[in-house]
């Protein structure tokens, strides 16, 4: 069944309608109500609140990365292990071909169902996940293989025994060994991009974000809770911290924005993993063509967080 947050509801009633339609065999209530459809949703996402990108991004029908991996990549081969620890779930890494160009996928995964979703911690990687995607990110530079990185993580997990194997310090050393990767790299926000859990896969040739996707350094609820010792102002929180992919790429802290289908990607997979495949294939293709691009990575990476002084 699929899930309908409550500013969708007027388009499931639609949606109910059509099928009702369908079963009774009348195929002009079906029209009408399939172009009334079409004026619904468009009234509806052109007018999104950042809160309600914020809960389109956290949408629990929403693609995950195993989603798209099923659907992009042919040939695929799943990749294990940091070599030091154990296998992180929350971390998957896959060998294969898109439309023909060889590519080792990474990406953060929230799993479904309650026996995946705590297989995969809920998408919240210990560091055994970070220095697994830095192995594995050292493994396709070493064949010279381009890399596509998916986020989606509400943040790093916090837990002691992450503490412990030293979580800070993986997600530093990702930072600095990605930034000097010697192959393509693209990385795209497909849901939750949260905090250094995101940025330990988000240093990248491209950073680009999903239509209705989010980066934040903490989520919504943590700064409502700190700001205003009141964790019921996420609304509030939300447009503050601006998210949004506008919001950032207008502060030219990501390269790009991936249009999804007009209805999301959580009712249209396949139409979002397209517009994520032709992307990547598109930024592949720059990448390769720029003269100097590691020193082009470079440049971007010092330009965050720059700033001019009046006298």
């Amino acid at each position: 069944m699929a899930t309908y947050l409550d500013f969708e509801q007027k388009i499931k009633n639609i949606q109910d309608e059509i099928e009702s339609s369908i079963v009774k065999g009348d195929s002009h209530a079906k029209e009408i109500l399939e172009r009334e459809l079409k004026k619904e949703v468009e009234r509806v996402y052109s007018n999104l609140s950042d809160y309600q990108k914020l809960q389109l991004a956290r949408h629990p029908d929403r693609p995950y990365a195993m989603d798209y991996i099923k659907l992009i990549l042919k040939d695929a081969y799943e990749i294990h292990g940091d070599r030091h620890f154990s296998d992180d779930g929350a971390i998957v890494a896959f060998l294969g071909y898109i439309e023909g160009e060889k590519v080792i996928v990474i990406g953060e995964e929230k799993g479904r169902g309650t026996k995946n979703k705590l297989a995969r911690n809920f998408g919240m990687p210990n560091p055994e996940g970070y220095r697994k995607a830095l192995r594995i990110a050292k493994l396709a530079e070493r064949f010279e293989i381009p890399l596509l990185m998916l986020i989606d993580t509400p943040g790093a997990y916090p837990g002691i025994g992450a503490e412990e194997r030293g979580q800070s310090e993986a997600i530093a050393k990702n930072l600095q060994e990605f930034s000097q990767l010697k192959i393509p790299t693209v990385s795209v926000v497909i849901g939750e991009g949260g905090s250094g859990g995101a940025l330990a896969i988000g240093v990248a040739d491209r950073l680009a974000m999903m239509r209705y996707s989010v980066f934040s350094v903490i989520s919504p609820e943590g700064c409502a809770a700190i700001l205003w010792n009141d964790p019921s102002k996420i609304e509030s929180a939300t447009k503050a911290m601006k998210i949004t992919p506008d919001e950032l790429k207008k502060a030219n802290l990501i390269d790009d924005i991936i249009e999804e289908p007009e209805i999301g990607a959580h009712r249209d997979k396949e139409g979002a993993a397209k517009s994520l495949v032709s992307y990547f294939l598109k930024s592949l293709e720059e990448i390769r063509g720029e003269e100097h691009y590691l020193q082009k990575r470079f440049d971007r990476l010092m330009s965050y967080g720059s700033f001019t002084q009046s006298a």
